[in-house]
């Protein structure tokens, strides 16, 4: 006879044969199956053949325009600073030149970091959407490396503009992996995030590295990047630039050299931040490989932004919007504008607190201001170099018209540079109202610079620099840059 015990412990055992948790196995993905992997194999097989006429052409203009900007604004005072610091707390490294500097040279990858805050320092390097400055994060970093390499195996130009169009393509796909990248940003300075990563690219493409050590060089930048945007519009915003062009170098170098990272960096993973750190909304996808032939560079289908006048993009909307008003006021009462003219000044703009400054106190700070850039054009009939000059700022007209400044921030005018529009109302002391509105300026990727635009922004600002024999010697060797056999020619112009 079975005891009351045996029942019960039968019973026990009956339960727990019918509750028994089912056995959930964990399925970790295959290297080659990552989001990781997929940007590693791109980089690695990416070849000259894959770029296209118009991606040529176009990322010439772009290195052009960032030297030149580099250039000038190797005549800053962020720059010297950055150039003394390198100078005065590091061992001498002869080997990456300086831009505008002869006889100077650094370390790669402090050669890279001053030529990144010089591109950045007065805010006059080129913009794309979504958002981001992508060309000065990357082309110091590839100059700077191109130069460590030995003369007997100097990249060809056509290899040079292969990396530095990696580099741009990374941070491009990185960013439309993200609604919120799309605007204008709040919390991470862009160049910072994917301006690290694009500079890791580039100079892993220049290096020939595998796949897997691609994929590592991004994971060792990703680990190196961001920056808060606190510091938009103080001289601490061009290191973003310089920072991420030196740390993308230094990233691969480590890379090439056998150090591994996360190859789920840029994947999505529950409960583990990689890239998503970042882009709280990130959802990445597999970049395709250029040997299926599939892959259309993002350089093809939109343009780069070039500014006419060094200042953040979004100042460019209201200061054309300004300067039409400029015209007829001038048309109506021949000679400059002046305040006594004017009773009220209406801004209507997208929302972003760090580019509504009423008063700006630097010429950092006047840089990222409407309401300065609105009435600088409203004043003078358009914003130039010599608009953010401590002259210039403090003069009485300006000043009295900043007082007379409102904004508003219409629902229809988002944060958002393939959105957005600049509109300016004055209202006149007799009672009249004259309106300005700007939805493309002239150097949008929707209303492109002319080539011949883009060559006069150079030489104004190269010549500040260089002799004018060596302004038009880069402009042709940029030009012709996808047909040399060897990129020295470039690399000796640019002290």
């Amino acid at each position: 006879m079975i005891s009351t015990l045996q029942k019960t412990i039968r019973h026990l055992k009956a339960v727990r044969v019918l509750h028994k948790p089912a056995v959930e196995v964990l399925k970790h993905p295959a290297p080659e199956d990552t989001v990781t992997a997929s940007f590693g194999r791109f980089i690695s097989e990416m070849k000259p053949q894959h770029l296209s006429p118009v991606v040529l052409q176009r990322s010439k203009r772009m290195v052009l325009d960032s030297i030149g900007v580099g250039l000038i604004g190797s005549t800053t005072d962020v720059f010297e600073l950055a150039l003394q610091h390198c100078q005065y707390m590091y061992a001498p490294d002869d080997i990456s030149s300086v831009y505008g500097r002869r006889g100077t040279r650094l370390s790669p990858t402090l050669a890279a970091f001053v030529n990144g805050v010089a591109t950045h320092s007065m805010d006059f390097d080129d913009t794309w959407h979504p958002a981001t400055h992508p060309s000065g994060a990357v082309l110091p970093a590839v100059l700077a490396l191109s130069d460590m390499m030995p003369a007997h195996n100097k990249p060809s130009g056509l290899d040079f503009l292969l990396a530095f169009n990696v580099g741009i393509e990374i941070q491009g796909r990185l960013m439309r992996f993200s609604n919120e990248a799309h605007n204008i940003p709040k919390r991470f300075h862009p160049p910072s995030v994917v301006g690290t990563m694009g500079s890791a690219a580039a100079c892993a493409r220049l290096l020939s590295l595998d796949a897997s050590r691609c994929s590592h060089a991004l994971a060792i930048a990703a680990s190196l990047a961001g920056a808060p945007m606190a510091n938009a519009a103080t001289q601490s915003k061009p290191l973003h630039i310089g920072n991420a062009s030196r740390l993308g170098l230094e990233a691969a170098l480590l890379a090439s050299r056998g150090l591994q990272a996360s190859p789920l960096v840029l994947d999505a993973v529950a409960g583990v931040a990689g890239f998503n750190a970042f882009y709280e909304d990130y959802v990445p996808q597999p970049l395709e490989s250029p040997s299926d032939g599939g892959h259309m560079f993002l350089l093809e289908e939109q343009d780069m932004g070039f500014k006419r006048f060094p200042a953040h993009l979004g100042m460019h909307w209201v200061a054309d919007a300004a300067a039409s008003v400029h015209k007829v006021l001038v048309g109506v009462d021949p000679g400059t504008v002046s305040p006594a003219q004017v009773q009220d000044i209406l801004l209507r703009v997208p929302q972003s607190k760090y580019i509504n400054r009423p008063f700006p106190e630097s010429e950092h700070e006047a840089r990222h201001s409407f309401q300065f850039n609105a009435c600088s054009a409203l004043l003078d009939g358009e914003v130039t170099m010599q608009s953010f000059t401590p002259a210039a700022m403090s003069r009485p007209d300006l000043l009295s018209l900043l007082r007379r400044v409102r904004v508003e921030h219409p629902h229809d005018n988002p944060a958002n540079f393939n959105r957005m529009y600049g509109e300016v109302q004055v209202t006149l002391v007799g009672g009249d109202i004259l309106k300005g509105r700007c939805d493309t300026f002239y150097g949008h990727w929707r209303n492109p610079l002319t080539n011949e635009s883009l060559r006069k922004k150079f030489r104004n600002n190269a010549e500040v620099v260089l002799p004018s024999e060596k302004v038009e010697m880069l402009v042709d060797v940029v030009e012709e840059l996808d047909g040399l056999g060897d990129c020295r020619v470039l690399l000796s112009q640019l002290q």
